[in-house]
């Protein structure tokens, strides 16, 4: 069994940085993918970022603004958000894969003036 534990979430202006990171139980390295997905009220679940071995993808909306990065060393996965959006307004929710999905408890980001 996973565990992820998020943290980083919060309230931002426009324009505005933070930094999610999702702590895993144990080590990373053995994750077929980590992601982080996020949910906005009304709204489905979408892929904001993804690791897999060989490749990280972002989804159009944050290409450039966002950055997933790792550290084996910690366990913990992040994503660096900058130059936020209202429209990013949402919970954010970690995500690994091994031969299961495993799934963070989620963080609130709210991006409002």
């Amino acid at each position: 069994q996973v565990q992820l534990v998020e943290s980083g979430g919060g309230l931002v202006q426009p324009g505005g940085s933070l930094k999610l990171s999702c702590a895993a139980s144990i080590s990373i390295s053995i994750f077929n993918a980590m992601g982080w997905f996020r949910q906005a009220p009304g709204k489905g679940r979408e892929l904001v970022a993804g690791k897999t071995r060989g490749n990280t993808m972002y989804a159009e909306s944050v290409k450039g603004r966002f950055t997933l990065s790792t550290d084996n060393a910690k366990n913990t996965v992040y994503l660096q958000m900058n130059d936020l959006k209202p429209e990013d307004t949402a919970v954010y929710y970690c995500n690994v894969k091994t031969i299961s999905d495993y799934w963070g408890q989620g963080t609130q980001v709210t991006v409002s003036s």
